[in-house]
């Protein structure tokens, strides 16, 4: 569906462009296009100014349309990405866990006697010598 719906934007994005090229500026005579009075027996008595306009409008709403449903396509996905469950699975129930049972370390022993007999001096002591 994403697939299909970035063709259509495309598309109505590039007919976008070449309606609003197609189109002339104030002052400009719609002849110059198409010929000397070519535009008013194609486009009837108004010219090709209304029919190029509308075209654009349609085309504008429905580029719009797209853009929207594809932004909202977007954040869905990109929500779905950085769940922590995987699309269309559950949450596994939590398994109830055993309380650890409270046990006592044992004593430290030192068996050094150089620890108890020598204390250990102090590094920045000035010395008197």
């Amino acid at each position: 569906m994403e697939s299909l719906l970035l063709v259509v934007h495309i598309i109505v994005a590039l007919s976008m462009i070449g309606l609003i090229l197609l189109q002339q500026g104030k002052g400009a005579e719609a002849g110059a296009s198409f010929g000397a009075g070519a535009s008013n027996t194609v486009f009837g008595a108004s010219g090709s100014a209304n029919f190029l306009t509308k075209s654009t409008a349609f085309l504008t709403t429905i580029f719009f349309l797209t853009s929207l449903t594809l932004a909202v396509l977007a954040k869905k996905h990109s929500s779905d990405l950085y769940s922590l469950t995987p699309a269309g699975s559950t949450a596994p129930a939590a398994a109830p866990v055993a309380p650890a049972t409270a046990t006592t370390p044992a004593p430290v022993t030192t068996t050094s006697t150089t620890a108890a007999t020598n204390p250990p001096t102090p590094l920045n002591t000035p010395s008197n010598s």
